[in-house]
């Protein structure tokens, strides 16, 4: 089924501010409450958010097999659940919809009222109900940097990285969405010299630039999913902050890896832009250093050229881009993320997110966290308006954003933005 949606030629009639993230060519799907605390199913064009349980409900989605209340929901859980042809059919239907040359919708002062909100008069929400979350550590530059900084320069990389995705089983509870706050986390650590840990709040307290995928239901208890069918159950891509406490990682995470460091808290950008609208930004990911098992090989390109940046912006002051990197570094792509994932016969269901791990580029400027920026607090990052950062501190916020452009034509994600603030005090 062709994907009309992407037609870089496609005008809309909704004003879109020049150079927007959400373009016609976009249509990422998202949750929010509206003016009325409501809660719906939605997508976004230019800065106008669009309601599509009320679309739906006033028949412009005739013809598609929809139940009727699948975006009356306050997940995406269930639409992701219908599979790609649905999503496919959707997303090319709104872009129908909003084309320059329909007049249905764009003529009917009634129904716009009732469908079109603007940004002010939403709350974006969790775009889903994540059961479980798996982050994977999949960027050979970042895994590269750690190793020099924590082991042996010369072996930096351990043995089984080139051969496997390696990954760990997070905490769903503590993602978060975009705009919600983290208070500093608390734990133990190993102070320098000493052989006798503390407890108290982490003093390193970071970000990961990450990107992560959404699936849907993807296979019985039992059955592999092979990789070159992997991304027929990715539904699309959110940004990604996998904030992390260094000092507390680094005492706790031998021998089963991170726990404390890792579960307070992971921030994510409300809108899921889908793998579809994706699809004009394909690349060729890096190269294998050694020869993959066959389960691991595949066909085609399976990277995708996603500028991102990282600011850090402290409070009451303006902010200072500290990293720029691209999401095409990533050594092992998505479809081999989610091979690996079910080769054992693990399950993957319907909202399952999956972190791609610290996106680092090959240049100090591209590394994807403070850990790396500053190298371990050697060399603390300037920043803008005076002072620096060798990793976050209270009241500062850190926002990522991402893009992808060819051609002249943008799909961005918005962005993800969180503010540090200091440990939990119960008031």
């Amino acid at each position: 089924m062709p994907i009309t949606a992407n037609d870089p030629n496609r005008k809309t009639w909704i004003e879109t501010p020049a150079n927007t993230d959400f373009p016609i060519q976009n249509i990422p799907f998202g949750v929010f409450l509206t003016r009325d605390d409501i809660i719906t199913i939605g997508t976004r064009i230019g800065d106008t958010a669009i309601d599509l349980g009320a679309l739906h409900q006033l028949g412009y989605f005739e013809g598609i097999p929809l139940t009727d209340d699948i975006f009356l929901q306050d997940s995406l859980n269930d639409f992701i659940s219908d599979g790609k042809k649905t999503w496919r059919l959707v997303r090319n239907r709104i872009a129908d919809i909003f084309d320059a040359k329909n007049d249905q919708l764009k003529n009917n002062e009634e129904h716009r009222k009732i469908v079109l909100f603007a940004l002010d008069e939403i709350e974006m929400q969790l775009p889903v109900t994540v059961g479980d979350y798996t982050d994977f550590y999949s960027s050979i530059e970042h895994a590269t940097n750690v190793g020099k900084m924590f082991r042996d320069p010369e072996n930096a990389l351990l043995p089984n990285w080139l051969h496997i995705p390696v990954g760990y089983h997070g905490r769903s509870s503590s993602i978060i969405p975009s705009g919600i706050p983290v208070h500093r986390p608390q734990g133990q650590k190993l102070i320098n010299g000493s052989d006798t840990p503390i407890f108290g709040p982490s003093r390193l307290v970071d970000f990961e630039l990450e990107m992560a995928f959404i699936t849907t239901d993807a296979n019985q208890l039992g059955e592999p999913i092979p990789v070159d069918e992997a991304e027929d159950y990715i539904f699309g891509l959110v940004l990604f902050n996998d904030w992390s406490a260094r000092d507390i990682q680094k005492w706790e995470y031998v021998p089963l890896g991170p726990f404390l460091a890792k579960n307070f808290a992971s921030s994510i950008s409300p809108w899921i832009v889908t793998l579809d609208a994706l699809e004009p930004y394909r690349v060729d990911g890096p190269k294998p250093l050694k020869e993959q098992l066959p389960y691991l090989q595949y066909t085609g390109k399976k990277s995708f050229d996603i500028k991102l940046e990282v600011a850090i912006q402290p409070e009451k002051k303006k902010e200072t881009v500290v990293s720029k990197t691209n999401f095409k570094y990533m050594y092992w792509n998505m479809a081999q993320q989610l091979a690996h994932h079910t080769v054992n016969g693990c399950p993957v269901n319907s909202g399952d997110m999956m972190g791609s791990g610290t996106i680092s580029g090959p240049t100090p400027d591209s590394y994807g966290s403070m850990l790396e920026l500053s190298w371990r607090g050697e060399k603390p990052v300037q920043l803008n308006e005076g002072g620096s950062r060798k990793f976050i501190e209270d009241n500062d916020t850190v926002i990522i954003r991402g893009y992808c452009e060819k051609e002249g034509t943008r799909i961005g994600f918005g962005e993800v933005s969180s503010q540090l603030l200091p440990v939990f005090s119960k008031k």
